[in-house]
Formats: C-alpha cells, structure tokens, sequence
C-alpha cells in the first residue's frame, strides 16, 4: 500500500484552524509560525488532493471536504491520544497526567478525603480537577477532554459507564424553630406538604431530592446555586432543605445552629459513582480510582 497518508501534525493544525478560524490564531495555538501551519495545510490538501480551506481577507472557511476532514482528524487524534494512554498505563498504572471531574454537590466534601489517599497510593499520578455541572462532564467524557468523572447515580448517559463507590442519604435540615425540627422523628412522608428549598435546574441532586418527595407543593420559590448557599438560606428562615449527609459531614452546616436529623427510616438520596466514556482506554484506571473511594463516602 503506498497510499500518501496524513500526519498527526497536519490534522492537529487542521482541526486548531477550524477552531481558530484564522491562520495567524491558529499557528500561534500551535506554537508554530504562520507560514509553517499555512505550508503544512497546503501540504495536506495537496495529499487528500481536495480543497479544505478558502483562504479570504476576513479570515479561513471550511469547504465541505474540510469540514468532512476535520469531522474525522478529530476522531483520529483522539484515537492516537488513546493509544498514547493505553500504552502509558498498561507500562504503569495510574502514573502521569489523569482528568477527572466532579459535581459541585460532591467536590468540595469528598476530594479533600480522596485525594491524600490518591496521592499516598499512586504518588507518580498528576491529578487535574474539573468541577461542572454532570450534562457537561458527560460531554468532557465523551469528547476525551476527560479521563474520568465522580457523578451521582442513577445517571442514564448514552456511550458512559460507571461503577457505584457508595451510598449518600438524605438528612433533613432546618432552622430550630421550624415545625418538623421539634419532633423526635421524621420520616419521608412529613414533607409532602412542606416546601423545600432546592438547588437551581440542572443540579442532578434537586432532581434526586424531589424524588423523595410526593406532593407538587413540597418545593419553594427559592433555589440556591450551592449546598453552601441552601444551608445559609435554611438559617435565614426561608425554609427548610434536604442535604447528603457527605456534604454535612463535610462541613456545610457549621457553624450554623441547624437543626440536622436524619429519616426513620433512612432515606437514600444517591449513589455516588465513577463514570468514563465506553470503550475509553483509561478505564481501568478509573476503577482504580473507584476503589480508592469505597469506605471514604
């Protein structure tokens, strides 16, 4: 087969100037000159032997080949990244750089637990954090621009899998002189009528919590950004909230003079899981990283 194939190189400049939509931004993303990435373009149209770009004063635009190019050079640096890594961690796990990310709900009272235990046991790992919301880091997974992702489940994400690490119950909070904070024992079904501070849309956790609770009415016209700002709202009288117990072992209510009780019967408001993308070359590292967590939630 003597076919002429592209390089990596030239796809990488491809796909920046796509990005860039110019050649002069594009070359400096590279760190090459500009006429260095322009000659490698050219280099690679004349190899595919089609026209990727039309070259105009206002800047670069895609020609349909170009943008069926880039579509797949993506694909193929990916590919490439993955081999990288898969040779990388089948020579030594869990060792360089690894991308994890993490729900607001749960980085700020789970990372400070895992990660001494990560660093202790895999002391080479180069750790980098990303919090978001979950619809964002299930995009990160699935655009390789993250290794690993610490979620609540259930979670039903097309192309991801995920292992459980643990279970995180609901407790009630509520300022002392709220009614329910008076009795000696609350169950689910006292908040049917009660109307509960929430976090905004898109928080899986506001999802989870209103689940546990039956009636239309058990929610409030106020939502918080942050299980931080939720436990100021309760101490402000505004109502009352469901928290993970892992954020209140965490800290979020001290210092507040709540009252924090846990359901008779216990009431499980999540799992909390290690999630990657189907087929991801890291996977085994995630496990990894997976088990560390089980006994810390």
């Amino acid at each position: 087969m003597n076919t002429q194939l592209p390089t990596l190189r030239q796809l990488r400049f491809l796909v920046t100037l796509a990005d860039e939509g110019n050649f002069s931004r594009a070359a400096e993303a590279c760190h090459v000159t500009q006429p260095t990435l322009s000659a490698a373009i050219k280099e690679l149209e004349a190899t595919l032997g089609v026209t990727l770009v039309e070259r105009g004063a206002r800047g670069t635009t895609l020609t349909p080949a170009g943008e069926a190019a880039v579509a797949r050079a993506w694909n193929t640096l990916a590919e490439a990244e993955d081999l990288v890594q898969a040779a990388r961690a089948a020579g030594e796990p869990l060792s360089g750089p690894f991308r994890l990310g993490v729900i607001p709900t749960i980085a700020p009272f789970l990372l400070p637990r895992l990660l001494p235990v990560v660093s202790k046991a895999h002391s080479r790992l180069q750790l980098y954090l990303r919090e978001d919301l979950t619809e964002r880091l299930l995009d990160g997974l699935r655009a390789r621009n993250l290794d690993a992702a610490l979620i609540a489940l259930p979670y039903d994400a097309p192309g991801i899998e995920s292992v459980a690490v643990g279970a995180d119950e609901f407790l009630f909070a509520a300022a002392p002189d709220h009614p329910l904070a008076k009795r000696d024992r609350i169950t689910a079904s006292d908040l049917n009528d009660e109307k509960l501070l929430m976090l905004e849309d898109g928080h899986c956790l506001r999802d989870h919590a209103l689940a546990v609770c039956s009636a239309a009415s058990s929610r409030s016209d106020f939502a918080a950004t942050s299980l931080h700002t939720l436990a100021q709202m309760v101490k402000s009288g505004l109502g009352a909230t469901l928290l993970p117990r892992l954020a209140v072992e965490g800290g979020v209510t001290d210092g507040l003079e709540l009252v924090v009780r846990p359901f008779t019967p216990a009431v499980i408001g999540r799992e909390i899981g290690m999630a990657w993308r189907k087929g991801s070359a890291r996977e085994a590292e995630a496990r990894l990283i997976a088990e560390s967590l089980k006994g810390l939630v």
